[in-house]
Formats: C-alpha cells, sequence, structure tokens
C-alpha cells in the first residue's frame, strides 16, 4: 500500500513532465503558423505566404497594399481566433479536470451563457459603452454564474455531477433571458448582438488584441502553475485531501482562472461553442492525462481549431462568410453526441 500511496503521489504532485510533450508543441507551433499564414493570405486580395513573411517581419515588399491588408484588416482577426482559442482550450481543461468528466465545457455548463447574457446586455441597454467594458462585464457574468453554480452544487462540499447539472439548467434560464433581451432592443443593436451570439471574429482590429492580452498574460501561467493541482483533484477529494490539498480551496482558484479565461474569449469573438470540449479531448490523445502537459497542448489545439474555422468559414461559401462559431459547432456538435455514444454505459 505504500509503495501503491507513492505512485499516486508522484503523479498527482511531482511535476513532471512526458517526453512527448515538447515535441508536440514544436510541431503544433509549426501547423499554427502554417494555418496563420494561410488564414491571412486568403480573401478577395490574395497575398503569397512570402509576401506575408516579409510584411510581418518588416521588410520592404515594395507593394504597401500587402502592409494595409495584413496589418489593418487580417493579421488582428487571425491573432483574436489564435487567442480566443487558447481561452477557451484551457478553460474546458479545468473544467473537465474538476468535474471529472470528459463532457464538461464552458459552453455546455453555463458558463458562457453566464457571460453571453452580461456581454448582450451591455451591447443592447449599453451600446455607447467603451470597448473595455465587455470583457469586465463578460467576466462579471460569468463569475456569477460559476458563483450560482457553486452554491446550488454544494452538499457538504462541491459535488462535481451538481455542478454539471446544475450548470445546465442556469444555462437555458441565461438563454431565456439572453433571447429576452434580444426580442425587445434596438434593431441595430440587436443586430450586432446576434453576429456577437454566432461567434465571430469578423472585424477584429488591434484593440481587440490588446483588450484580450491581459487576461491571457495573467490568467494562462495561473493555469500552468494550478496544474499539478488539477492533477490531484482529478483523482478524487479523497486522494487529494490525503495528499494535503486544500481542496476547496483549490478548486475554487482554478474555477476562477476557469471563469476568466472563458468570459475573456466570449467578451472578445461569442459564443464560439465547443472548443472546450474538443481541444482537451484532442490532447489526451497526444499527450496523456498529465494536466502539465495536456494544458498547454490543449491550449494551442483550441487556437489551432479557432484559425481553421475562422479560415474554413471564410473560403467555404466565399463571398459569403460563415461566423467561426458555426463551423466550430457543425463540427463540435456530432463529436458530442459521440462522446455521449461512447461513454453511456459509464
Amino acid at each position: 500500500m505504500k509503495v501503491d500511496w507513492l505512485v499516486i503521489r508522484s503523479e498527482a504532485i511531482s511535476f513532471r513532465i512526458d517526453r512527448r510533450v515538447p515535441l508536440m508543441l514544436l510541431c503544433l507551433a509549426a501547423v499554427i503558423a502554417v494555418a496563420m499564414v494561410m488564414n491571412v493570405g486568403r480573401g478577395e486580395y490574395p497575398i503569397s505566404p512570402l509576401d506575408i513573411v516579409k510584411t510581418v517581419l518588416g521588410l520592404d515588399t515594395g507593394n504597401r497594399d500587402h502592409a494595409f491588408v495584413i496589418h489593418n484588416l487580417r493579421l488582428p482577426r487571425t491573432l483574436v481566433a489564435f487567442m480566443v482559442g487558447v481561452a477557451l482550450a484551457i478553460s474546458g481543461t479545468i473544467f473537465q479536470g474538476l468535474t471529472r468528466n470528459p463532457l464538461a465545457d464552458p459552453a455546455i455548463i453555463g458558463i458562457n451563457a453566464g457571460a453571453s447574457l452580461a456581454a448582450v446586455t451591455v451591447i443592447v441597454l449599453f451600446p455607447s459603452a467603451p470597448i473595455y467594458t465587455l470583457p469586465l462585464s463578460a467576466f462579471a457574468g460569468a463569475l456569477l454564474m460559476a458563483g450560482l453554480i457553486y452554491w446550488l452544487a454544494w452538499n457538504n462540499g462541491s459535488s462535481p455531477l451538481l455542478f454539471i447539472l446544475m450548470g445546465i439548467g442556469l444555462d437555458a434560464i441565461a438563454r431565456a433571458i439572453t433571447s429576452f433581451l434580444i426580442t425587445f432592443g434596438e434593431i441595430y443593436d440587436v443586430s450586432n448582438a446576434l453576429v456577437w451570439l454566432a461567434g465571430s471574429v469578423y472585424g477584429r482590429t488591434w484593440e481587440q488584441v490588446f483588450s484580450l492580452s491581459p487576461w491571457l498574460i495573467v490568467f494562462v501561467p495561473m493555469a500552468l502553475t494550478l496544474a499539478r493541482h488539477l492533477n490531484a483533484l482529478n483523482l478524487g477529494d479523497d486522494v487529494a485531501k490525503g495528499l494535503g490539498s486544500r481542496v476547496e480551496w483549490q478548486r475554487g482558484l482554478l474555477v476562477l482562472v476557469g471563469v476568466a479565461l472563458a468570459g475573456a474569449g466570449v467578451a472578445t469573438a461569442g459564443m464560439i461553442g465547443f472548443v472546450g470540449l474538443i481541444a482537451p479531448h484532442l490532447g489526451r490523445q497526444l499527450v496523456g492525462t498529465n494536466h502539465e502537459g495536456l494544458i498547454p497542448i490543449s491550449a494551442l489545439l483550441g487556437g489551432m481549431i479557432v484559425v481553421m474555422a475562422d479560415l474554413l468559414g471564410r473560403t467555404l461559401f466565399a463571398p459569403i462568410e460563415l461566423p467561426c462559431g458555426v463551423v466550430t459547432a457543425a463540427i463540435g456538435a456530432p463529436y458530442f453526441l459521440y462522446l455521449l455514444i461512447r461513454n453511456r454505459k459509464k
């Protein structure tokens, strides 16, 4: 029994990185770079990959139109897509680890709905509010939703199963209130809210890049730092307490990180669903369940998914543009059903 305990402790607490993780990170970074170059280059005004690289690096290409199209129109949009994917994927990884449920996702358990309700309230009722208030309001809405779920799920301790069930119920309530606001809002503000709810990075500028960056700079390192505690919590509360973890304190801190990332992502690009569901599953297939390696891998996968979804949405039915949230839903919904069928006996 002593040996088994030491094995559990070494797997859950120690800082151990799978040897596959650095290689996977390099491969994913290369794939993401190619996807971002493709996304920047495609459009009504195509630009070659070589010219994109030269323009981004500040080398003279002899074409001023390239610099305008890349720096003002396409590069900030692509960066926003990548950053939102990173935020949603890390949030999904955290909530799947906390609930010990592979079907958990901020879009499914109500976190995104709380962020959306707060953001739509600002868009419809306070249309002249500054741009930086949108992430703050979405974070407040997501945090309030998480607090309600946590409180309602409390039964002499937090229950992962009740956390999911309460989240699904509150998600329906938040969506109903959001629909009510859209029904009675001004037509111009409602149209902006509807585009935003579809989940799109259309028209995103450097302003959105700079407003989202502080959230990632603060909370992504926090997620990586708390990864070993998430490993312990994923083993169950009793085992985590036996390993010396302060379960409720660490769970609350991880919920705060997951809520902040989900709220900032939703506030920036709207309801891009299923990224937090798909990316952690793909990450586990690549590097296993250790969150010290899973979180960075899932982050890059999430960024790649949203960038590719934006590219597909722009090119599949050009010149008609599909929001990237529609593309991720078209892929994620069947994948979610597949997971439900595969795990129904569990």
